[in-house]
């Protein structure tokens, strides 16, 4: 007999704002206790030195935080020049200090490298996996393993400051950048070394940072509910954004209601005005409803021109 989950059965996505010094999963872990959810993941870590947007899925969202781990993100960062670090950020330890003396002219090329498309080899004190285990444990245990330079793109690299021996620049990038290595290749550049003294993610994706929530407001929400004697979900759950929302940008496609069910079902449905090839986002109603249509999944246009299941919500009751 299956062991039935702890929680509400709640569906959405809550942009939370991570705090300093926590771990990502820590604060996943503190944003399913105030929601009291049966199931919930984040998409993709942020290092506990880092704040800033940690999309949180709960419930079916789940099954679409895959497309918000491959978007694209938006970072802050300070980078400190002057001192290299094991870890490239101010946790590690101090392996080089040289004297800074960059002016503007050398900075701006040195920037410019960086903008585009570019090989980059993950640090050591990432969470990529070699053999089975992640490189932060192999770099803490002072083994270096082989990594393969990926393709990376900084889609706009812009400078914000530049006073004496800080460096602070908004980065817009693809998947799996590193902005610590970008911080270490720069100071490399630059021949003095560098290291990153803040970061913080605004943006992921198309969500905006005007939406984040910081964990000390939804606990301060969950304890308004209680002392009114209201349900939480009251006031927690206008915060959480549709599950749609993780897949903007893939065209949607809109069914009846026979039609959902024969594609909750494993089988692949005919719909008018379907793309030929690709993803579309499944949507039970009609364009005209705008968000008023229900969300069911995303499918996936087989060689017949169908749209077939590949990731499909749960019917709720």
């Amino acid at each position: 007999m299956a062991k039935r989950r702890k929680g509400r059965a709640i569906n959405g996505i809550l942009l939370l704002d991570k705090p300093y010094e926590m771990s990502s999963n820590h604060a996943l872990q503190a944003a399913k206790r105030v929601y009291f959810a049966n199931k919930a993941g984040h998409t993709g870590a942020l290092d506990p030195l880092a704040t800033g947007m940690l999309p949180i899925c709960f419930g079916e969202a789940t099954k679409f935080s895959q497309f918000l781990l491959d978007t694209d993100k938006v970072y802050q960062v300070t980078a400190k020049l002057g001192i290299r670090t094991t870890t490239s950020d101010a946790d590690g330890e101090i392996v080089a200090e040289k004297p800074v003396d960059v002016s503007d002219s050398q900075l701006a090329p040195a920037l410019d490298s960086f903008r585009g498309t570019s090989k980059q080899v993950p640090s050591m004190y990432s969470a990529l996996k070699y053999q089975g285990q992640p490189l932060y444990k192999y770099a803490r245990e002072g083994i270096e393993v082989p990594r393969e330079a990926r393709d990376i793109t900084v889609f706009r690299l812009d400078l914000l400051r530049f006073e004496g021996d800080e460096v602070e620049l908004e980065i817009h990038c693809s998947k799996g950048t590193y902005i610590r290595t970008i911080v270490d290749d720069l100071g490399e550049l630059l021949g003095c070394g560098a290291h990153v003294a803040e970061l913080r993610r605004v943006a992921v994706g198309s969500y905006p940072a005007d939406k984040m929530v910081t964990l000390e407001q939804v606990e301060n929400l969950l304890a308004r509910a209680k002392e009114q004697d209201i349900s939480p979900s009251e006031l927690l759950d206008p915060l959480l954004l549709p599950m749609h929302t993780a897949v903007d940008g893939i065209p949607a496609v809109y069914i009846d209601e026979a039609s959902a069910s024969y594609l909750r079902h494993g089988n692949p449905v005919q719909v008018s005005g379907a793309p030929v090839d690709g993803l579309v986002q499944v949507h039970i109603g009609d364009e005209d409803q705008g968000s008023e249509s229900e969300f069911i999944g995303i499918g996936q246009i087989n060689d017949d021109g169908l749209v077939a299941p590949k990731r499909i919500v749960v019917a709720q009751n």
